[in-house]
């Protein structure tokens, strides 16, 4: 979901985010589906990092941000960003 970046310029980085060129379906996918694509796009986005970022301080539980999924990012939060 994207917020508004005129009100809030902590958010700019989804100005330029890939993820506003696919369908919501795209980064969360059914139960068992493959994210390969979308962590693909993710990859390749410039916002990447800030979209990481906004998932871990806002605890996002599900689909891909910042190119990792729901297990990744759990596993992220368990042994810490800075060590990860």
């Amino acid at each position: 979901m994207l917020i508004n970046t005129a009100t809030d310029p902590a958010f700019s980085w989804q100005e330029t985010a890939l993820c506003a060129q696919a369908g919501p379906e795209f980064f969360f996918p059914a139960p068992g589906s493959s994210t390969r694509e979308a962590k693909q796009l993710c990859n390749a986005c410039e916002g990447r990092q800030a979209c990481l970022e906004y998932a871990l301080d806002n605890d996002e539980r599900f689909g891909v941000w910042g190119g990792l999924s729901e297990k990744e990012r759990e596993r992220l939060r368990r042994v810490g960003r800075d060590r990860a």
